[in-house]
């Protein structure tokens, strides 16, 4: 589904991301992990338009996507959460969904003016599909709510949410769980699988271990910008580089 080859993000003098080749399957959850400052945000920001690569080249489902905008690679069907909360805090969830929704919509100006059949087509299809994710993250009762109001975790869902009301084939989640409590993450855990079970490729950068192991199918490891490792879990966790470049941290950290 998606291709890097040789990408490369430099800042000054700095590579963030230095000739990177990577890929995303069709249909998988792909866990992208590394130190604080290894590269993950910075890629995240090339395939999803805010940035644009030194060099390198991003193909999604065939098409060449570097340097499309951040609106332009929604609309092919890539949609993000970020990790901090970007959520449009004075509107309510139902409009915030809407908002993720509005790439979708093919209505005009003259639609709009007179109620055609196109824009109430529209605004109907729009509907069931919201009122569905509503249902999946069991928060109906909150659509009036705003979106500040909302308990921390359900900000989370919610920016999740407003990701997927764009239907994009592929869904990136930029550390979803921070911040959460282990009860949160949990629901969490058990949201992100649903995603596969409803045909989503997900791509996550997550730095609770705990959460990546158990939903991952694949992950690649970042380190200075360069790839070090890839692989399913447990080849992740054994591998002698992780451990020294980022895992061994965290079990002395637990220690």
């Amino acid at each position: 589904m998606l291709k890097c080859e040789a990408l490369t993000m430099r800042f000054g003098g700095l590579s963030a991301v230095d000739n990177l080749d990577f890929q995303v399957n069709t249909g998988e959850i792909r866990g992208l992990i590394g130190p604080n400052g290894s590269g993950k945000t910075t890629l995240f920001n090339m395939i999803s338009g805010l940035y644009t690569p030194t060099l390198g080249s991003i193909v999604f489902e065939g098409k060449p996507i570097a340097g499309l905008r951040p609106d332009q690679v929604t609309r092919v069907g890539i949609a993000r959460t970020f990790q901090n909360i970007r959520l449009f805090g004075d509107m309510t969830v139902w409009e915030n969904l809407l908002v993720g929704r509005h790439c979708r919509l093919r209505q005009t100006v003259f639609d709009d003016l007179f109620a055609t059949s196109t824009k109430r087509r529209e605004e109907a299809v729009a509907h069931e599909k919201l009122e569905t994710l509503l249902k999946m993250f069991r928060m109906e009762r909150l659509r009036e709510e705003l979106a500040k109001n909302l308990p921390y975790g359900s900000q989370r869902e919610l920016e999740i949410m407003r990701a997927m009301a764009s239907e994009p084939h592929l869904l990136m989640l930029d550390e979803p769980a921070a911040g959460m409590n282990p009860q949160e993450t949990d629901q969490l855990m058990l949201q992100i699988k649903r995603l596969k079970e409803l045909g989503f490729t997900v791509l996550v950068v997550e730095h609770d271990m705990k959460l990546v192991m158990s939903i991952c199918d694949r992950i690649t490891v970042l380190n200075y910008g360069k790839k070090i490792a890839e692989g399913a879990p447990k080849d992740i966790q054994a591998h002698p580089e992780v451990i020294r470049a980022y895992l061994g941290k965290q079990v002395k950290d637990s220690a």
